[in-house]
């Protein structure tokens, strides 16, 4: 890019400016897959056979996104943790061990903050992967395995601030994690376990872990009257929105809800609350066994437009009643 020293004040030009801000970040990362070779599938190896944690560090920019890089190896299965390098040279080393592993990013390999903590990792004996852009530098000499992300030209107007070489390393460092992720088999259930509070992992939680069993389901039969199913309910742990009706064998038949009960009141008939509740119950209720995923569920309550949901095993016996306040995060 240009060196212009002079305030602009065109919107057109603002415009133009950060088209190619995004044109060279993106052409940077994607010349980063030529870039791959044997080295990167030797990171790879190191990070899965690390018996301890995957430390990494960096000063500056390269340190706030060495930060997130540590984040999404957590969050995918790989025990990991960010150090700050001047921390680390007044105590913070001892955070570091034999068994670890310490991921150094540093674009020119030459920052002194890094340089100075190197040689103290070495001495602890754990190993090192270099992210930089200078392989031959004196982080490049230090470390056992090196991801090169190439010489880099910065967005910034003057070839100064840190941009297209983070957003190299940043790329990079997910492509180490992502990789990481699949080989160690990484699953669904594996990535709600470390996302409990997030609306994703929420969704990729089974049923069985949310739903109401035991005291908090409400089961009734076909002949009861709909006076008693009403109390069934009212007296349920939970106050479910819901009845799950069952026939002598124990297997669902049908569903009585708030919403029945609503539309049985609508009709003036009181007399009706003493006649059977198979009278009024829905005769299909929706249903899904236990080890679907919550996502599952919220997608058939929403297309159903239905706010409780029967849960069944293999031979349609309720196991579970899933209600839509279940699915609520404070519930979750």
């Amino acid at each position: 890019m240009s060196d212009e020293s002079s305030p602009c004040r065109d919107p057109e030009r603002w415009l133009e400016h950060a088209r190619e801000v995004v044109r060279l970040e993106a052409c940077t990362v994607a010349h980063l897959g030529e870039l791959l070779d044997a080295s990167f599938a030797d990171a790879v190896g190191r990070v899965l056979s690390c018996e301890g944690m995957v430390i990494v560090t960096g000063l500056g920019k390269a340190g706030l996104v060495g930060a997130k890089i540590s984040a999404t190896l957590a969050s995918t299965g790989t025990p990991s943790m960010s150090l700050h390098p001047t921390e680390a040279v007044h105590g913070d080393l001892g955070r570091v061990r034999r068994s670890d592993l310490v991921l150094v990013l540093s674009n020119s390999g030459e920052t002194e903050e890094i340089k100075g903590l190197l040689p103290h990792v070495k001495r602890i004996g754990a190993g090192i992967i270099a992210l930089t852009g200078a392989p031959d530098s004196s982080l490049g000499r230090f470390a056992d395995c090196i991801l090169d992300i190439g010489r880099v030209d910065e967005a910034c107007p003057y070839g100064l601030a840190p941009t297209a070489s983070t957003s190299a390393m940043l790329a990079l460092g997910d492509a180490l994690a992502m990789v990481v992720q699949r080989a160690r088999g990484f699953s669904r259930e594996d990535y709600a376990r470390y996302h409990p509070g997030g609306s994703l992992g929420r969704r990729l939680l089974r049923i069985g872990e949310v739903m109401r069993t035991g005291d908090e389901l409400p089961l009734v039969t076909p002949s009861e009257k709909v006076s008693r199913v009403l109390s069934t309910m009212s007296h349920t742990r939970g106050r479910p929105g819901a009845a799950l009706v069952v026939d002598s064998e124990g297997k669902l038949v049908g569903i009585f809800t708030d919403g029945d009960f609503r539309r049985l009141l609508e009709s003036g008939d009181h007399s009706r609350l003493d006649q059977p509740v198979q009278e009024f119950m829905g005769t299909q209720p929706k249903r899904l066994g236990s080890d679907a995923l919550v996502g599952e569920a919220e997608r058939v309550m929403r297309t159903h437009r239905i706010d409780q949901l029967a849960i069944v095993d293999v031979d349609g016996r309720p196991v579970g009643l899933l209600d839509v306040q279940d699915l609520l995060p404070t519930r979750l």
